[in-house]
């Protein structure tokens, strides 16, 4: 059994209410089981000793960051000015005819894009929601799987879809639909694939219909019993823009979370991308049933979508996490930013003493983990995975500032140094590892210049 202790680390981010000094001494970790053996107490040693030690006292430790929402191919058309400057429905039928141009090699480089760009920022656990599938493309959930694989690190990749184009009354371009069985059919290969359970598991599924402007009732409802039938996490966007809750009134009848009850979705397996407009009834239904919320402030503040009530979610029972969101909406895959954002926009809804800096760490750990369905994830605990996250605050941003865990969001951190997915290390030195970034940046470059041609 192979150990490597984490010796002294600046700071460790056990939890918004847990003290620090249980890890003070550092993480002593099982490189072969990739789970954390023990915490070592201020001043102390291992009860065993380590076979390696890394020096980690100019470090700050976090649990891995975990992203709960995002769409790897929209790295392809960030900072696009014809969109720049739209609210959402104008932003996604503006796109929707240069997304329809992907095809498998577009697949794989914003896949290892976006998830390169979320390793470097301290994320070891991802989401993706891919619902894009243009006819004629060979686009495929397989080739994010072998992403993830060849880099690493732990993602939740879900089988997105569309179903409901212009023909029908809906925003995607009718060629980039596809028919229910399709869909449901895909959904379970997947699944009986990739899919892996249990403590550690690295990749796994979910189902995730994109949203109710693009994905019928019967879909809905569908994917909800399959799911159920796979034990497997479902995943939607709702309640994002004033927009589509007023298409939901409009085409059903319904406001978003009677929607999403009359569909099976009111449960503790869904969790929602974004999760803005609901009134206080809804939160507590939410709550009630459990069902998590993924908040994404940069892609609600860049589309103007408004902001999510997170404590109050929280506070009623929906667990919480983080989500980048697409590069299209966020322009970055920049998950420790997105801590930080979330902290400043949560205040300006609730005050400074309601949103923490540990309680903002919270959500990007075991708020994401629990959202994920994670339980095995998102602290620093004996028998948790060994997924970590290690910042240096240092340079002029930093000089002068005193609590090392509040600097790193009051500051600003950008990136992490190293980062360590079941006991592996995927990022040293703020690169990662075995990746030449050099030549997938130009690659990925030419080919999003060429995308937007047309």
């Amino acid at each position: 059994m192979p150990t490597l202790w984490l010796k002294n680390p600046l700071a460790v981010h056990l939890g918004a209410e847990a003290p620090e000094e249980p890890a003070r001494g550092g993480i002593v970790v099982d490189t072969d089981a990739g789970v954390i053996l023990e915490l070592v107490g201020a001043g102390g040693q291992p009860s065993v000793p380590a076979d390696e030690v890394f020096d980690a006292s100019a470090h700050a430790i976090t649990p891995g960051l975990i992203n709960t929402h995002h769409h790897f191919y929209q790295t392809l058309t960030r900072a696009w000015p014809p969109v720049a400057s739209s609210k959402l429905f104008t932003w996604l039928t503006t796109l929707y005819p240069v997304w329809a141009r992907i095809d498998a090699e577009a697949m794989r480089l914003a896949t290892t894009v976006a998830m390169a760009e979320l390793l470097t920022t301290g994320t070891t656990t991802t989401s993706d929601h891919h619902y894009l599938f243009p006819a004629g493309g060979d686009v495929a959930i397989d080739t994010q799987v072998d992403v993830a694989r060849e880099l690493g690190m732990r993602a939740v990749l879900t089988r997105g879809s569309m179903s409901v184009g212009e023909d029908d009354g809906g925003l995607p371009p009718q060629h980039t639909v596809q028919d229910p069985d399709t869909i449901l059919a895909d959904s379970r290969r997947l699944v009986e694939t990739y899919h892996e359970r249990g403590e550690g598991a690295m990749i796994q599924i979910a189902l995730a219909p994109c949203s109710p402007f693009s994905v019928s009732t019967t879909l809905m409802a569908d994917s909800a019993t399959l799911a159920a039938d796979l034990d497997v996490r479902l995943h939607t966007h709702l309640a994002e823009t004033l927009d589509e809750e007023e298409y939901c009134l409009t085409r059903f009848g319904l406001r978003t979370v009677d929607y999403l009850e009359s569909v099976g979705w009111l449960t503790d397996r869904a969790w929602l991308a974004h999760g803005i407009h609901f009134d206080d009834a809804e939160i507590a239904r939410l709550g009630a049933a459990g069902t998590a919320v993924s908040h994404c402030p940069s892609s609600n503040m860049r589309l103007a979508s408004g902001i999510a009530r997170a404590v109050e979610l929280e506070e009623a029972g929906s667990p919480v996490g983080l989500g980048v969101d697409g590069s299209a909406s966020n322009d970055s895959s920049n998950m420790v930013r997105e801590v930080r954002q979330a902290l400043y926009v949560q205040r300006l809804r609730y005050g400074a003493e309601s949103v923490t800096t540990g309680r903002a760490w919270d959500w990007a750990t075991r708020g994401s983990a629990a959202a994920l369905g994670r339980a095995d994830l998102g602290v620093i605990e004996v028998g948790r995975q060994a997924d970590l996250a290690l910042f240096r605050p240092e340079g002029l941003s930093f000089s002068g500032s005193h609590d090392v865990l509040t600097a790193l969001l009051l500051c600003g951190v950008e990136r992490a140094d190293r980062v360590m997915v079941a006991g592996r290390w995927r990022v040293t030195d703020g690169q990662v590892v075995g990746l030449d970034t050099d030549a997938l940046i130009a690659r990925h470059h030419e080919l999003a210049r060429s995308l937007v041609e047309g």
